[in-house]
Formats: structure tokens, sequence, C-alpha cells
């Protein structure tokens, strides 16, 4: 059987560029290499992309961050480069990566790739898009409210009372494009609430301001594309206050990863149920990861969908198919079919 070459495409602009190179070489090394050759192209902080040749040869140094090199690449080269390969797998986390952007590229050149399409892929970045998707579906979420930064900037006094009056304290206010936790504070008082709205302005326009929820975080991985199956759930338990940006990729990290979730078997049945449901309403395609709270009552609140998930050796991702029965390599075997097999159905409209 003759291989057929990968478009592994990384890095790029957003706040979660390093979590990105990571997942890349967990999928680039976790490959089948008797059917898969990963061609990598590497995407720096300024958002220039690298040759193909560059690009291994920045792997190979071990660089961590792509913050350099890569003259603007045209676009005939990258679709010249691109051309080569059989399908993309987009691992770039975030915006300018996971929000449609790349898709589209991807479908102006005509080149299958792994994952959500473009719709599904630029509702799952941005938060509040999503979650009012969800709020007309009729699925259970946390109390929020969207803020502009031009709102805080006109009258921050105004946005706080807002903020109060409908969401109240604690609540979290995070970017409402991004992922990885990059930009999220908690805030506990008025005190708090300047100081968050500076940071998640800095990635973002618009945050999202949710009520803070206490329960156990559950996730559960989704893959599919007419027929979207789930994984068993499993369980973060984060080693501090938060799941934040540290708690998930710092190696002195102590947060705990449960498979399966330490929930009840009836609440983990309807978990995996309503995550497939919330796959279909945002109509994603391929895999993605769908994230939950469980309150001590059993209570389950919607949190998010991922549609471009961690891929590194720690992702929960990989972990909850892994125990399910569907090993790494096997299951990045599955989504790259599902991409191809996405691609053929098109093909006959």
């Amino acid at each position: 059987m003759e291989k057929k070459k990968v478009a592994v495409i990384f890095g790029g602009r957003s706040g979660e560029h390093e979590v990105s190179i990571r997942s890349a070489r967990g999928v680039m090394e976790a490959l089948d290499h008797e059917r898969w050759e990963a061609i990598p192209f590497g995407v720096t902080r300024p958002g220039n992309w690298m040759t193909v040749d560059e690009t291994r040869r920045v792997l190979a140094s071990g660089d961590r961050k792509f913050s350099t090199g890569g003259a603007p690449l045209l676009l005939s080269e990258a679709l010249r480069d691109l051309a080569a390969c059989d399908i993309a797998f987009p691992l770039i986390h975030g915006t300018f990566g996971e929000d449609g952007t790349i898709q589209g590229f991807l479908e102006l050149a005509g080149l299958p790739y792994a994952g959500c399409a473009v719709a599904a892929s630029a509702i799952g970045m941005d938060k509040a898009l999503m979650k009012a998707l969800f709020r007309e579906a009729g699925v259970r979420q946390a109390k929020y409210a969207v803020v502009r930064s031009w709102d805080v900037e006109e009258n921050a006094t105004r946005a706080t009372l807002y903020i109060e009056q409908t969401i109240g304290y604690p609540c979290f206010v995070k970017p409402a494009n991004g992922g990885s936790s990059v930009g999220i504070t908690k805030v506990r008082s008025r005190e708090d609430i300047g100081r968050a709205f500076t940071e998640a302005f800095r990635y973002d326009d618009k945050a999202i301001v949710e009520q803070a929820i206490t329960g156990q975080e559950v996730e559960v991985s989704v893959l599919g594309n007419e027929h979207p199956e789930a994984s068993i759930a499993g369980e973060i338990a984060p080693d501090r206050e938060f799941y934040d940006f540290d708690s998930k990729y710092s190696s002195t990290s102590r947060t705990a990863l449960h498979v399966p979730a330490r929930v009840p078997e009836a609440v983990a049945a309807k978990v995996r149920e309503l995550a497939v449901r919330m796959y279909q309403v945002m109509g994603c395609e391929g895999y993605a990861r769908v994230d939950f709270f469980v309150t001590a009552d059993g209570d389950i609140l919607a949190n998010e969908i991922n549609t471009i998930p961690g891929f590194t050796s720690i992702s929960m991702f990989p972990k909850l198919w892994e125990a399910s029965g569907l090993p790494y390599r096997a299951l990045l075997t599955r989504i790259l079919e599902l991409g191809l097999e996405r691609e053929a159905r098109r093909s006959k409209r």
C-alpha cells in the first residue's frame, strides 16, 4: 500500500503556539508510518509559514518555539507544497487555525483535512456564538454574559454593574476566542474585575463572563462524521483552584486525570449522550472533545466543545479513546480516514 502524505500544520500566532508544537510532535511520532508520511508545515509566532525543509530543521534542533525564521510564504508556494499532500491535519490551536481560517484555506486549496469544517470550527472557537447556539438548542449551561472591550473602555463602571446584576461573584472572565485557559481570570469581587478584563482583552476584544460552578470537570471525546460515537467519560482534578494553563501543561503540575470519571454510571451515560448531541448541534465532523461540569447532586452543565483538542502525550482526548479500546495510533488513522471519507462524500455532490 502506497503511503499517503499528511500535511501536519502547527505553531501559529495564538497564545497556544507551544501547545500546538507539542501536539504536532506527538501526532507525527505516533502516526502509523506504514500508511502515512508526515509532512510538517510550521507557522511562526508572527504568522509566517516555514518551508517543509526549514520546519524539519527546527524540529530536529529541539527548538520548542517557532519564533524565528520563515519568510512570508507566497500563496503559490503554499499551494505547491500542499498539493503534494493527500490530506492535511491542522493542529494550530486557538485563533488563526482552530477558528475556521486554516479550514477555509484548505477548502480553497481543494485539500482534504482532518477535523471539523469551517462553520463548526468558527463557532467552536467563539464561545459567545457557541453558547448562544447551545442555549437555542436547550442545552443547559452556566449563566454567562458577553462584554466587548469598548464597553469597558467607554464606561467601566457600567460594565461592572452589568456583570454584578447578571452573573454575580465569583465568576470567570475569559477571551471569547481562545483556549488552553489562556487569558482566564477568576473574579471574586469588584476589585478583581478590572484586571480580569485587561487580561482577557489582551487576546480578544470580546470576553465571556461565566458564573463559577462548583463541581467535577468531566470530558468526553467524540469521533465520527454522520454517526458520531462518544468515548468513556474522564475527569480532570486540577491541582489548584481552577484548571489554568500551568495546571494543564507545566511539568510540575499535579493535576490528576481520572479515567473513567468518578461519577455514577447513570450520570456518565447522560454525559456521553449529551456530548454526541452537542457535537451534532454544532455540526462537528471528524473529532472533538466536549467538556462539562457535574455538580455534587448530579446536575450536568455543558461547558464547551474543543474542535482541536490537545494531542500531547498527556492530553485527555487520546487518553479517553485509548481507555475506550482505540489506541493512539489507530485513533490518528481513524481521524484521517474520516477526513478522506468526508471529501469522498462531498465529491459526489
